[in-house]
């Protein structure tokens, strides 16, 4: 089992080139880091952390940007995103930076997509909020044939293009592993069609992974599982080491730069993993 972190980079935390150094001396195997476009001031999705959402999301980094720093700061660390936004990006662009962010990381990136919660935000990138699935799907279709074909080119509802010429391609061939967040029946579904391996939410029962992995193995599709969103806590390890998950990782929340919370939970988190992988 690999174990990382997953959290917030913005303006305020931890530079991604400290954090990733961090990480990666403390002899884990991931960072990844989420990501919101924007938070539209107008709002009526509802967070499900509560009343008010926290400054943190309106603050994040754009994600490649913030991992090409860590590229530079690491030298074996993976480096993915839980979740990028796919559905909101133009997709010949977001080929070109992942593909680039590869290159300039000697082939260490994961994509991890998801449709996202916030539908204001979908709507202010000209994505109909009931569509995002749909336009999702489209884009991960489209942004394969771009990693894949020399000449790419491809015709949907969402992305129209004529043959193009798109470079530089993915250190790692075919391309990146893409990871698929979401349980629900498109998420899987999406899983089945386009995804290397699976980002179920840390309350997913490790029943129910089971039960979607062996369906899928059914359909004759073997993918990893990594599970973001844990504490520190062995106990919890547990859980999903016993169903053999390929990755966890732990939430670190958005401590201020200059706060010295951010050290003490990474030694929490070397801790609690020590017994699993010695």
């Amino acid at each position: 089992m690999r174990f990382g972190i997953d959290t917030f980079i913005t303006d305020q935390t931890m530079h991604p080139a400290a954090l990733a150094r961090a990480v990666e001396e403390r002899g884990l195997d991931t960072l990844m880091v989420t990501e919101h476009s924007h938070i539209p001031v107008r709002r009526e999705t509802p967070w499900a952390g509560g009343p008010e959402l926290p400054p943190h999301y309106y603050r994040t980094y754009d994600p490649f940007v913030g991992l090409a720093a860590a590229a530079t700061a690491t030298s074996r660390l993976r480096l993915g995103t839980a979740i990028a936004l796919a559905a909101q990006r133009d997709v010949i662009h977001l080929a070109k930076e992942v593909a680039t962010l590869d290159r300039v990381s000697d082939g260490r990136v994961i994509l991890g997509v998801g449709v996202g919660w916030n539908k204001e935000e979908t709507r202010n990138h000209g994505i109909p909020p009931g569509r995002r699935g749909a336009a999702l799907d489209e884009k991960l279709a489209a942004l394969k044939e771009i990693w894949t074909h020399d000449e790419a080119e491809f015709h949907g509802e969402f992305v129209d293009f004529d043959p193009i010429f798109s470079w530089p391609k993915p250190l790692q061939r075919p391309h990146p592993p893409i990871l698929i967040g979401g349980e629900s029946r498109p998420a899987v579904q999406r899983l089945l069609r386009f995804g290397d391996g699976w980002l179920p939410r840390v309350k997913t029962a490790p029943e129910e992974i089971a039960r979607t992995r062996a369906w899928l193995a059914d359909q004759g599709r073997a993918v990893t599982v990594t599970v973001c969103g844990l504490r520190a806590d062995p106990a919890e390890i547990e859980r999903f080491a016993a169903i053999d998950v390929d990755a966890v990782t732990f939430s670190l929340a958005p401590f201020p730069e200059a706060s010295p919370d951010a050290s003490r939970f990474l030694d929490q988190v070397t801790d609690a993993v020590a017994r699993f992988t010695n």
